[in-house]
């Protein structure tokens, strides 16, 4: 399974449903009945936008805190690291460079894999660049370098950023279930 998959994935599911009841929240919409089918219906109530936006603003709240949630609480980082440096040394194996470590740059985790080599050990600027090059293609690694200088977007961020991407998608869904439901309540003779 793809590393990303494994991570995002449940972040983004969360931020669907989440969209998907704030978006049933927010858009419902009750007119009263009217005696005459063929009137104009009623203006909307004021505090009918009063609750759509407490309803919205809510969710997206909830839909970025699932992030940090999924992060630290239910282990999500915690396993994206152990497969992503698992699967780093395993290639490390492979090449048969076993004093090189490769590890995900922290404080804070993001995507970016730090490589490292004792003072002992000589490698050629074609090497560096080659286990560079090979290793940003590990599932689940946005690129990799030898120094820690630039860390790159926290895995946190990132994650917030799929949350709110499912938000808005649940929102769409919400909204297009909401247009039908309307649509079809013209048709109650």
């Amino acid at each position: 399974m793809n590393t990303l998959i494994n991570y995002f994935g449940p972040i983004l599911a969360a931020g669907l449903v989440i969209g998907i009841i704030a978006g049933a929240v927010g858009f419902r919409r009750v007119l009263p009945p009217t005696k005459d089918k063929l009137a104009p219906p009623p203006p909307v109530p004021p505090e009918y936008y009063r609750k759509r936006r407490i309803s919205l603003i809510a969710g997206l709240a909830v839909a970025i805190a699932a992030a940090p949630i999924w992060s630290g609480p239910f282990g999500g980082a915690d396993r994206f690291i152990a497969i992503v440096e698992r699967q780093s040394r395993e290639a490390l194996d492979y090449y048969e460079m076993p004093k090189v470590t490769a590890r995900l740059h922290r404080a804070p985790l993001t995507r970016r894999l730090i490589m490292a080599k004792p003072n002992d050990l000589t490698l050629t600027d074609f090497q560096t660049g080659e286990l560079v090059r090979l290793f940003s293609q590990v599932p689940g690694v946005s690129s990799a370098q030898w120094s820690s200088s630039p860390g790159g977007v926290p895995l946190v961020l990132e994650g917030a950023a799929v949350s709110v991407l499912g938000f808005l998608f649940g929102l769409l869904l919400a909204y297009l279930v909401e247009l039908r439901r309307r649509y079809n309540a013209q048709w109650n003779w």
